[in-house]
């Protein structure tokens, strides 16, 4: 036995079947995100670290960057997350780019953690923001593009929820605990799903709290009315009930994301079971731009979604589609090896009208070729002949309800067509 190489740690291979996943995942994503106005654009797959430091977090930097030196010796990472990428390219441009600005992508990104359910080292994700509006209505806007997506994949409030907070407010809050910095509280909280109880206290500890700010800082995390005190989050969740979407919203106290440049709202979604970490996640940035050059201050709020969570959430629930094996609907099979040039001829034919058709390469068993073409999900089947190439005439092998019949090659594009635009037999 041969040695197979594998691939990479936490990299994914893509098979046509997880292909036709990913594109069913884009399309949704592309189709939402113009639905609101939203131009699509992307960054380089390579930054420099020093976009990333003392930015997105201390964890990403250090733990989850890929980070190599090039042949100048200057610090270069694969991008673990597009938004950074974002502030620098609308920095750039500051000046010249009409706002509000919309845009969003869909690409890969890398992060060096744990691989394990719903988690890769590679993974693709979809970005959306607004940029250059300080307004609660464009937050909104964007939580109501998450809802949106969910329900154009046919998943509802009962089995996907978003979960809103505001870090104004909890930085109001937690200074009220007597807490002087607010950076390791919010890190602290950002952890409690991911600790034991003693755990994630032992935790605070370590990160300076008494135990009296710990104890207040578990207090606050249990009302869920806390939102009322936040004229911000009663105005975003009166526009949301204007847009249709308040259905898949709560309001959660533990949500405050863990990258260090998000300001006021912050986001995430979950399935109501709670087996899958967050499906998507964002916030608002009051000063990122700023910080990667630019010297207009230009605000933006947005979300991320991977692909893998989606993916399996939507499987969950039995929303992913079944998908065609070929893109193909029509097989033009090779009769012998007289008749290949009749059956690139035809092909060529219902190509030219607009059929995405295959042509099997070479001569070999008619029962074979048909095989092949209803395993790939492929309709129809054309076959010509000796006696059909004489009397300009093709056979066709309709394999869903196993009918056969005879058509000229000059209407074959047309009766093609015919078949394929009715409705199969019940």
């Amino acid at each position: 036995m041969k040695k197979q190489i594998p691939t990479v740690k936490g990299a994914r291979d893509f098979y046509p079947e997880q292909m036709s996943l990913r594109n069913w995942l884009y399309e949704n994503m592309k189709a939402v995100s113009q639905k609101y106005g939203y131009q699509e654009y992307d960054g380089p797959f390579l930054e420099t670290l020093e976009l990333y430091a003392a930015k997105s977090g201390e964890e990403l930097v250090k733990e989850q960057a890929f980070v190599f030196n090039d042949r100048g010796g200057e610090q270069i990472t694969l991008r673990p997350e597009l938004t950074p990428s974002l502030a620098r390219m609308v920095a750039t441009r500051a000046g010249q780019l009409p706002r509000p600005i919309r845009w969003w992508s869909f690409g890969p990104m890398w992060r060096y953690e744990r691989p394990q359910k719903g988690r890769s080292r590679e993974f693709f994700q979809w970005n959306i923001d607004i940029l250059g509006t300080d307004s609660i209505e464009a937050d909104a806007e964007i939580a109501a593009i998450g809802a949106e997506f969910f329900r154009a994949i046919g998943l509802t409030p009962a089995e996907v929820k978003i979960q809103i907070n505001n870090r104004k407010l909890m930085s109001e809050q937690i200074a009220a605990l007597g807490v002087a910095d607010i950076k390791p509280a919010l890190k602290l909280i950002d952890r409690i799903e991911k600790l034991s109880a003693e755990a994630w206290a032992q935790y605070g500890v370590e990160q300076g709290f008494t135990a009296s700010q710990t104890a207040g800082l578990r207090t606050l995390l249990g009302d869920k009315e806390l939102w009322r005190k936040s004229d911000e989050l009663i105005r975003f969740f009166d526009i949301l009930d204007s847009m249709g979407v308040r259905e898949y919203f709560e309001y959660e106290p533990s949500v405050v994301r863990g990258l260090d440049y998000y300001t006021r709202t912050v986001m995430e979604a979950r399935d109501r079971d709670g087996e899958f970490r967050a499906i998507l996640g964002g916030g608002r940035y009051d000063n990122l731009v700023s910080e990667v050059g630019s010297d207009q201050r230009i605000s933006g709020v947005g979300f991320a979604m991977g692909d893998m969570v989606i993916g399996l959430v939507a499987a969950k629930y039995g929303r992913t589609p079944t998908f065609a094996k070929s893109p193909a609907l029509v097989l033009v099979t090779v009769f012998g090896p007289g008749s290949m040039a009749d059956s690139l001829r035809a092909a060529r034919s219902l190509r030219e009208s607009g059929l995405r058709t295959e042509t099997y390469p070479e001569a070999v068993k008619l029962d074979r070729q048909l095989k092949y073409a209803d395993a790939q999900g492929i309709r129809l089947a054309v076959i010509i002949g000796p006696d059909e190439a004489a009397a300009g005439m093709a056979s066709v092998k309709d394999l869903k309800n196993r009918a056969q019949f005879s058509v000229s090659q000059a209407d074959l594009p047309a009766k093609l067509r015919e078949i394929l635009d009715s409705p199969l037999p019940s």
